[in-house]
């Protein structure tokens, strides 16, 4: 896989939460850059490759509260495929797990932003721990 400006290849992620224990966490989401970076308490301790909307199914962008969860979700709109650690933010938009590592970095999905399974199990158990009205995602073009 070719390697991106800041040396991260497709499904890499890095987890530092120790570098801010507590607080309130903010999930920011570059389009452009096709990462995600994750702050509590205004230090990042997250930062991870991520895939979002394709032409004609792009990512809502804006400030977004969290919605609902479900760990084990399915699409009820793409033949039943599987959406692990589904954080919903918007409608039917969600950042949730992929099985298509490979196409993490580059805009691929019909809107949601797309992670890596182990990294959205993270994502998922951090704002069950914040709880999800101390949560935003800003998705950011």
């Amino acid at each position: 896989a070719k390697k991106s400006p800041d040396g991260m290849k497709p499904g890499d992620y890095v987890w530092e939460p120790d570098k801010s224990p507590y607080g309130l966490v903010a999930i920011i989401v570059s389009i452009p850059d096709q990462r995600v970076h994750v702050y509590r308490n205004g230090v990042r301790i997250g930062l991870s490759t991520c895939s979002t909307g394709k032409k004609g199914h792009s990512t809502p962008t804006g400030v977004f509260t969290i919605l609902q969860k479900d760990k084990h979700h399915r699409s009820s709109t793409y033949n039943n495929a599987p959406m692990p650690f589904s954080i919903f933010f918007h409608g039917n938009y969600a950042v949730h797990g992929t099985t298509q590592i490979d196409k993490l970095g580059c805009v691929a999905s019909a809107g949601c932003v797309r992670l890596h399974p182990d990294n959205a199990e993270i994502l998922f158990n951090l704002t069950r721990e914040t709880g999800m009205q101390n949560t935003r995602i800003i998705i950011q073009d």
